[in-house]
């Protein structure tokens, strides 16, 4: 009994679908026919209206439907692209900054190599600064198989940085201008006043609130003044002279109005170096 009532209603859909085709068939001969009362064709008319109707709806939501879903498609793809662009203009900026700030460097490095032409000079760049020795030593990636010696004197900018104490093949050690090491080999130097006279010493500190280097063991009674120009003496043998330090900026007085001590503001930024340039203290044609 139940299969003859699901047979009956099939039976039903499919004469009702048959009809449906038949009056849209008649309805549209009966528009088409210029003979046909106005009355029957005005009929065949909205009939062939409702049945467009009934077919265009589920059709045009499934239209609307897949041109929905390829605009979601569409919309999503367009914001991957441009997270994927703002994701790439940052890190152009990031690396034109970075160029920017190695240009800058690499500028200062030519105009110090400029002031060196009396001795070799070997370019490299700062491999690792440990936090827990800040002031105290970089190591840069040049060594043996770079003409790397002990003892030859680094710049970085226009001005002394410190001095190279271990070398291996390929890197070395650099000990800071700045260090606080008590058992480090200090530079000799010599203040040029503007009167033309020269004060030697030398570096034995760095003040690292006020950022500047201090020289002791002054040997003259000449006045020193704010401004005066700090280099290298030469005097020990390990050092050339002329190599730029920085220029007085304080001095401590003793009772007499003779200089104790003198504060230099470096030459360079000691915080902030990324190349650097290694002094062959051998003269060329020696």
């Amino acid at each position: 009994m139940q299969k003859f009532f699901s047979n009956r209603k099939l039976i039903i859909v499919m004469i009702a679908i048959i009809i449906s085709m038949g009056l849209m068939a008649y309805s549209v001969t009966v528009r088409n026919n210029q003979k046909t009362p106005p009355l029957v064709q005005q009929f065949g008319n909205d009939v062939v209206g409702v049945l467009d109707h009934v077919v265009a709806v589920p059709t045009n939501g499934i239209k609307d439907g897949f041109t929905s879903v390829g605009t979601l498609i569409n919309t999503y793809q367009e914001n991957a692209q441009l997270k994927t662009q703002v994701d790439d203009l940052a890190q152009t900026k990031i690396q034109n900054q970075t160029l920017q700030h190695e240009n800058k460097e690499l500028k200062k490095q030519l105009k110090l190599n400029k002031t060196l032409t009396d001795y070799s000079q070997i370019s490299a760049a700062v491999l690792t600064r440990s936090p827990a020795s800040w002031q105290n030593y970089v190591i840069i990636n040049r060594g043996q198989i770079n003409g790397i010696k002990k003892d030859m004197p680094v710049m970085a900018g226009s001005g002394l940085i410190g001095r190279v104490v271990e070398v291996n093949k390929t890197n070395s050690k650099v000990q800071l201008i700045s260090t606080d090491s008590q058992t480090s080999n200090r530079f000799a130097a010599e203040i040029t006043t503007k009167n033309g006279g020269t004060v030697n010493g030398v570096i034995s500190g760095y003040n690292g609130r006020t950022r500047q280097i201090t020289m002791t063991q002054l040997n003259s009674n000449a006045k020193v003044a704010k401004g005066d120009t700090v280099e290298t003496s030469g005097l020990g043998g390990l050092t050339p002279r002329g190599l730029f330090i920085g220029k007085v900026n304080s001095i401590k007085h003793d009772d007499y109005g003779l200089a104790l001590s003198v504060g230099i503001e470096p030459a360079t930024n000691l915080n902030n170096f990324t190349v650097v340039t290694v002094i062959n203290r051998q003269i060329k044609g020696d």
